[in-house]
């Protein structure tokens, strides 16, 4: 069962804090419903939304449906790793932010021994990575 408690926020914390410092990033890290470890990114010279828009759009338009552009905030994957497959095209600055936030997420708590074929489910806790929030938007700052 997921499980998630101040202790172990406070240990993962330092290595969350050495990526939003390396990105230069300000963040806030939370514990939501004692199961979720959750970190906010509220501002930073990355442009998460305008990245997360184009590869958005491209998918949408590819698909033949409407494109909805993100335009305050978004809530990014954790749990996909972004992998460049092409040599010459190197990842996103968002995408290797995100890469090493959910490294440090993960930290050495993090254990995920689910099996779908039994429908077993066991995962040490949920994370979210959140760009902005509802109330107060990303600020992308130069």
């Amino acid at each position: 069962m997921a499980y998630f408690n101040q202790e172990m926020k406070k240990e993962l914390a330092p290595g969350i804090k050495a990526v939003l410092a390396k990105y230069n990033c300000k963040g806030s890290i939370s514990v939501k419903n004692h199961s979720t470890l959750k970190v906010t990114v509220k501002s930073g010279p990355i442009d998460f939304i305008g990245h997360a828009n184009n590869k958005r759009r491209d998918a949408q338009l590819a698909a033949g449906r409407e494109f909805y552009p993100v335009e305050t905030y978004y809530q990014e994957n954790p749990y996909r790793e972004y992998v460049s497959h092409d040599p010459d095209k190197p990842l996103h600055i968002s995408e290797q932010f995100v890469n090493e936030m959910q490294a440090a997420m993960k930290g050495t708590l993090y254990y995920n021994n689910s099996d779908i074929m039994t429908d077993y489910f066991d995962y040490a806790y949920f994370m979210s990575i959140d760009i902005g929030a509802w109330d107060k938007p990303y600020q992308l700052v130069a």
